[in-house]
């Protein structure tokens, strides 16, 4: 990499970096905490999840259509599949863009409140707030391991799901539609599990919602 690369690399994060300190600057000014803006991305990385578990479950629907196929046009259920598909992809974007933010505040609000333990002079009152920082970052990183375990379990089902497309796209037939029978069990396998992952990544999401709210 050279030198000038390196330069716009160091300038973009500092750039960023800076962004958001200002950012959650102008929120405080205005009474919201970083913990606040952490609740409110953490509930929007739960509900872009639920989201995705019924595009997800509808993709499935329409599969299953698919296969039960008994006449008509292709090209009208080739259409539809594709469309699931890409409202799927969509999902999955959502997600991770999600899940990004989250991850994007706890860094900064983690530590912030590691560095204003140094402020204490009341030793039990610091003690307090260093057991409850090492708390909620517990918390925190079991929670992000599940989601980022939802995040890394979309690409293959997607995967699937557009060698199928694609397969049918070409094959306009009703001999595609035997060959796509055989898929069929891998794909209602690939899509509940997501689904069972997505539910436990939304659990722990509430549990720690909870947590930080109580």
């Amino acid at each position: 990499m050279s030198s000038l690369s390196k330069l716009i690399i160091i300038v973009s994060l500092l750039s960023l970096t800076a962004c958001q300190s200002a950012y959650y600057s102008a929120w405080e000014k205005l009474g919201v905490e970083k913990r606040d803006i952490l609740v409110d991305r953490v509930e929007d990385a739960r509900d872009s999840q639920t989201d995705a578990q019924e595009q997800f479950a509808s993709a499935l629907e329409e599969f299953t259509a698919l296969i039960n196929f008994d006449g008509g046009e292709l090209e009208s259920v080739y259409d539809a599949l594709n469309s699931q598909y890409l409202e799927s992809e969509a999902a999955a974007k959502d997600v991770s863009k999600r899940i990004d933010k989250v991850e994007s505040v706890a860094e900064a609000l983690f530590s912030e409140w590691e560095s204003e333990l140094e402020l204490y002079t009341n030793v039990k009152l610091k003690r307090d707030s260093q057991n409850k920082l090492r708390e909620t970052q517990t918390k925190y990183q079991s929670m992000l391991r599940a989601m980022r375990k939802v995040e890394s379990s979309i690409p293959p089902v997607l995967s699937v799901l557009q060698n199928n497309v694609l397969y049918l796209k070409h094959n306009l037939n009703a001999s595609a539609i035997g060959a796509l029978q055989g898929e069929f069990a891998v794909i209602k396998s690939d899509v509940d599990n997501l689904i069972k992952e997505m539910n436990s990544a939304i659990e722990q999401s509430d549990t720690f919602i909870a947590a930080m709210k109580g």
